[in-house]
């Protein structure tokens, strides 16, 4: 135990922290999370792009795929776009378009592409709807499902199923994993921080009697 190496601070001394402070040490505590744009169209074709870390795996059988949507008591391009089309896109961030992905963050009007401001380009794939990242080097298309409010944070869990998948042939292993090292995928650590991560470790399959062992070589 390291204790007394420990800072430690309550749930009172969380809500009585300044607001931007409180902010930044919250979203820092989930740990790193993958660094994702969500594309999507309006029924008027504007295009839409959003800078987002909470994609999370839901299911492989059925393909299934979920994100966090913040609250709409404000104009949400994203969430609106998805309902009235019933499709998006996730597309993975890597090294050489952070800046471009972190600029779509900025709050541009509806009537303004974050694809053009962000000069990323946007590239349809034959009999989908929803604009992929020219750039991305793993990109998801996904058809909503449904939806859920979560009353603790009043956000929405938003539910796809996975409907295409294409990535770098440099991901592909032959055990049906991706390499993410390979493609330069990045990651977020509160809300404006990005990182690569480096694999060190693969393990089989966990079973009881039976500790697991690193199978990367050299590791």
């Amino acid at each position: 135990m390291l204790k007394d190496n420990l800072w430690t601070i309550d749930r009172k001394g969380i809500e009585e922290m300044e607001r931007i402070r409180r902010l930044n040490f919250i979203n820092s505590i989930s740990g790193y999370k993958a660094a994702n744009l969500v594309g999507t169209i309006s029924t008027g074709g504007s295009t839409n792009l959003a800078i987002g870390s909470s994609v999370v795996h839901l299911s492989s059988s059925p393909a299934v795929i979920g994100f966090i949507q913040r609250p709409t008591v404000v104009p949400r391009h994203t969430y609106r776009n998805i309902r009235s089309t019933g499709w998006y896109t996730i597309n993975q961030v890597h090294r050489d378009i952070t800046d471009k992905a972190h600029y779509t963050s900025a709050k541009f009007d509806e009537s303004e592409s974050e694809f053009e401001h962000a000069d990323l380009t946007v590239h349809y794939e034959e009999g989908y709807p929803a604009p992929f990242v020219g750039e991305s080097r793993l990109r998801v298309m996904v058809r909503y499902i449904e939806e859920y409010h979560l009353k603790a944070s009043d956000t929405i869990m938003m539910v796809g199923g996975i409907e295409l998948v294409q990535a770098d042939r440099q991901a592909i292993q032959s055990n049906g994993a991706l390499d993410l090292d390979a493609i330069g995928s990045v990651c977020i650590s509160g809300l404006d921080s990005y990182h690569t991560a480096t694999r060190f470790a693969a393990y089989s399959y966990a079973r009881p009697g039976q500790f697991p062992v690193n199978e990367m070589p050299g590791q």
